[in-house]
């Protein structure tokens, strides 16, 4: 994907560290300092495994936080899909960095546009719990840093996070759930038959003060390009409503019909007329990137959504 940036003319940058502040802003104390040592304490075990992945996890009926590695990674670890090995914790933060910048720069207005070519993802990391390859929730963490920015400017700062991407943004949700500052839109495989099939249902729309904030969008399993890009339309006139100041695009590619988990349609051009729609909300946006797994498809996919968000849509 780099290399179908540097083709572009796109210069790519390596963000500064903005240390573990944004980060805490959205992630629990424990849960941090949970990833910042899982890996030593994990491999000072003896016959320690090449990653940490727990072999138990926390259920509704289990609420006291173990004291050893073995019970905090089933405590902190949702699914198998986020081992942690060496490098994994660096990995995540370089991500989440790469986001803040982006939202630095879109927040204070030096760019209308930025985008945050992330990996490891981030939109299934919740407060306290990784999981489906994410362990910081990058697009989170940059809606968070951009808020005081906005709030800087003398009113009551807004911002949304659009998810288009196969899988339903469930840390995302379960982020901003209780509040009213970040609408969430996210449209996804009908959790019912898909990850993360425990949330991301269309009844499911916030608590307290965030409810009505929040907005699921499922589709069936195998839904075409022309309804996927019929969606993403509906949530650009939630998102009019709403007037956010900024808006944060969590980017997935695995909504590609050759994708190896072939849930969606969206054909290379497609992504075109996905770029245009977006674009053509006409807000200040951070685009966030998550998943995609078809690795021969990723760079034209992310030149045709370039190319599209580069020719708005009426």
């Amino acid at each position: 994907m780099a290399g179908a940036l540097r083709r572009r003319g796109v210069t790519i940058e390596r963000p500064p560290s903005h240390g573990m502040g944004p980060l805490a802003a959205v992630h629990s104390p424990d849960y941090l300092a949970f990833l910042e040592t899982a890996w030593s304490r994990w491999s000072a075990l003896p016959d320690a495994a090449e990653a940490v992945i727990p072999n138990v996890h926390r259920n509704t009926d289990m609420a006291e936080y173990p004291r050893g590695i073995v019970g905090q990674a089933g405590w902190h670890m949702s699914d198998t899909a986020c081992p942690i090995a060496e490098g994994t914790w660096e990995a995540a933060r370089a991500s989440a960095d790469t986001a803040v910048q982006a939202a630095l720069l879109v927040a204070s207005g030096e760019t209308g546009a930025a985008y945050a070519l992330c990996r490891p993802p981030g939109h299934h990391a919740s407060r306290d719990m990784a999981g489906g390859f994410c362990y910081l929730n990058n697009a989170a963490i940059a809606a968070q840093a951009a808020l005081p920015i906005l709030a800087g400017r003398g009113k009551q700062p807004r911002a949304a996070i659009l998810d288009v991407d196969v899988h339903h943004g469930n840390g995302t949700q379960a982020i901003f759930y209780e509040r009213d500052d970040v609408l969430v839109i996210s449209i996804h495989a009908d959790p019912a038959e898909f990850y993360p099939f425990f949330a991301g249902y269309a009844h499911e729309r916030g608590r307290s003060r965030g409810q009505g904030y929040n907005l699921n969008m499922p589709l069936p399993i195998g839904t075409e390009e022309a309804a996927f890009l019929a969606a993403v339309a509906e949530a650009g006139a939630h998102l009019a409503r709403y007037a956010p100041e900024l808006l944060v695009l969590s980017l997935g590619f695995d909504t590609y019909a050759g994708d190896p988990l072939a849930a969606f349609k969206v054909t290379t051009p497609g992504f075109a007329k996905l770029g245009a729609l977006i674009a053509g909300f006409g807000l200040p946006i951070v685009v966030v990137q998550e998943g995609g797994y078809d690795r021969e498809a990723l760079a034209a996919n992310l030149d045709s959504f370039l190319d599209g968000f580069g020719e708005p849509s009426p």
